[in-house]
């Protein structure tokens, strides 16, 4: 992180009854910052908003704005902005009414015609400018859903708290609407702290991303890092569709990776004694499909530059311009995606050769129960 802390949580920790929320989280959100928090639910992702909000008060650690403690201070005396997923609108008002709603309190007063023109931009900005008179209570929750987005973003705050905000958005306007919000002046010049569930919007918006899990931060740093070096299974599994794939295996007495039923053997350096277990993880679209796949694209046979495995397909699937190919590897699965036109010709229990860049490669611990196994570096 660059810059003053805008957001700083020390050590929060909140229990609903038996239930952990937040369990000892840290968090620094530098100001202008915007900051992706991603997790699966229950992680504790709304319940760290609300933290912020001053709407739920942590049973230990400290939550700052700006560098001062907010223990006692009031939601609405804390200058923060949050979007609920659940919309929290008005139904038996317009849009418009919604959105000015904010401009219309004595802390956020401005003139009426100020109020219009920054309840058009933000309108035209969402695609609802010919909805303003419409009452919320006969719009599609999708609809509603840019509403209550745009509620947050008229209002001027040090900080705004995002919650899903696309989440109830079809595909092809979420897509559009990531882009809108990676764009807009107001949010980009104004602390974020977003919560969200999906890793491309994660990957799409955040300057940083943290990832969360049973109410502690796993890690926090940017799109590369997390893609490039995770702290462990669980992040790495986090991010790209299909996911990493993981191999399990152990380390020979030369230091190589073997697989559990000694199918194939990988002549890598991994530090780590001989008999301990690991993990290989590999990213699907960074293994190579050989000979003899039939397509224009294949690579032809004797031409492999990294380590090179055999296996049979098991099945494929078109993506696309691209097609996800599983192959059987010594008992296991392994997912790799090619152009489409490297596939043609391939159908289930064919023979294959894959090439899989050294580089590539991530070397972790064996998962354990309750907790997934952390990177070894290399």
């Amino acid at each position: 992180m660059t810059g003053p802390a805008a957001i700083t949580l020390r050590g929060v920790s909140k229990r609903y009854g038996r239930n952990t929320a937040l369990n000892g989280l840290d968090l620094e959100v530098a100001e202008g910052e915007f900051f992706c928090l991603l997790g699966p639910s229950g992680a504790g992702k709304t319940t760290t908003l609300k933290t912020v909000a001053g709407l739920d008060e942590p049973q230990a650690g400290t939550v700052e704005l700006g560098g001062t403690d907010m223990a006692g201070v009031e939601p609405y005396d804390r200058g923060v902005a949050m979007c609920f997923e659940s919309y929290a609108l008005y139904p038996h008002r317009t849009a418009y009414d919604n959105l000015a709603s904010p401009l219309r309190s004595p802390r956020h007063r401005l003139p009426a015609h100020e109020a219009r023109e920054r309840i058009g931009e933000i309108a035209e900005l969402l695609g609802i400018d010919a909805l303003l008179e419409r009452p919320v209570g006969r719009l599609s929750n999708g609809q509603r859903q840019r509403v209550a987005l745009g509620r947050v973003l008229v209002r001027p705050a040090r900080a705004f708290l995002l919650d899903e905000p696309l989440s109830h958005l079809d595909a092809k306007l979420r897509q559009a609407m990531r882009a809108e919000l990676k764009a807009i002046g107001s949010v980009r010049s104004t602390t974020t702290l977003y919560v969200t569930h999906d890793s491309v919007e994660a990957l799409a918006l955040g300057d940083r991303i943290g990832v969360i899990s049973h109410g502690r931060m796993v890690q926090t740093g940017t799109r590369e890092e997390l893609w490039h070096r995770p702290y462990d299974t669980f992040v790495a599994q986090s991010f790209g569709r299909p996911r990493i794939n993981l191999l399990p295996g152990t380390v020979t007495a030369l230091g190589h990776f073997r697989s559990p039923d000694g199918a194939y053997e990988l002549p890598l350096k991994v530090p780590a004694p001989p008999g301990t277990a690991v993990q290989l993880g590999v990213r699907p679209r960074d293994i190579r499909l050989l000979g003899p796949g039939e397509g224009p694209g294949a690579v032809p046979a004797g031409t492999c530059e990294g380590l090179e495995l055999t296996g049979v397909v098991h099945v494929t699937e078109l993506l696309g311009r691209a097609t996800e190919v599983t192959v059987r590897i010594g008992g296991r699965r392994l997912s790799l995606v090619v152009p489409r036109a490297d596939a043609v010709g391939l159908s289930p229990d064919r023979p294959v050769r894959l090439s899989v860049p050294p580089e590539s490669l991530l070397l972790f611990e064996a998962d354990r129960p309750a907790r997934p196994g952390r990177r070894i570096s290399t």
